[in-house]
């Protein structure tokens, strides 16, 4: 398991202009490791996962790294999890939402003040939202400006998981562990098509191979025979 961790928490654990690059390092360092199976991302203190993109800057340097940073968290291979340690606003809230799973604390929120700036939201952030949330959700988040308590955010998906703060790391635990008990490349092939679906870029046939590559792979074999074994004790 890999962990990228914000350590801004004076500042609610903003993004810089220059940060961007330095977390997409991670994210590659992370993607060239095959001995991670997880990666986690949080923020330091107990306050704010994530404030977004610091809002003096916006206007002067926001260029494309931010979207490329999170369009790449989004398509690595490996399962990701966002253990929000507390509140999203911004470009926090689609950082958490390019992970596969959020397990937030409760008590945590979510603000979106991008219509409140006069600000249309790049357009991987929109995708990700209207993709993971539909299109009514999406439209309260955008369009109103309103914030969202804990409780709706795992109604509306936003949220995988809600837990006490006390049961954030065991929860994160759980997912490790029964990850790690996963076959690799069972998992990375199902998140990519898994992707692939939601994008609207899948066929069938794409699907049907896959599936029959994984059927005469030898860890299959493997695994199914030590099942069968068991069972017949």
């Amino acid at each position: 398991m890999a962990i990228i961790t914000l350590r801004r928490p004076g500042q609610h654990n903003r993004i810089d202009p220059d940060d961007p690059a330095v977390l997409l390092q991670h994210i590659e360092q992370v993607r060239a490791a095959p001995s991670v199976r997880l990666l986690v991302l949080t923020g330091e203190g107990e306050k704010t996962f994530c404030s977004g993109y610091t809002l003096g800057q916006i206007g002067a340097r926001l260029d494309r790294s931010l979207e490329q940073m999170l369009d790449a968290l989004e398509s690595i291979e490996i399962p990701t999890l966002c253990a929000m340690n507390g509140s999203a606003y911004g470009g926090g809230t689609d950082l958490a939402l390019a992970c596969d799973f959020r397990i937030g604390v409760r008590g945590c929120r979510l603000f979106m003040p991008a219509a409140r700036f006069g600000l249309h939201y790049y357009p991987g952030g929109l995708r990700r939202f209207v993709t993971r949330l539909g299109c009514s959700a999406s439209k309260k988040i955008f369009l109103t400006g309103m914030t969202m308590d804990s409780e709706e955010l795992l109604r509306t998906g936003f949220l995988t998981e809600l837990v006490e703060r006390d049961e954030l790391q065991p929860q994160i635990d759980l997912y490790r562990d029964n990850i790690a008990r996963c076959d690799a490349q069972a998992v990375r092939s199902m998140k990519r098509h898994i992707n692939a679906i939601s994008a609207g870029e899948w066929d069938e046939a794409f699907g049907r191979a896959a599936y029959e590559a994984s059927m005469s792979s030898e860890e299959t074999v493997r695994r199914l025979a030590k099942v069968a074994e068991l069972t017949a004790r």
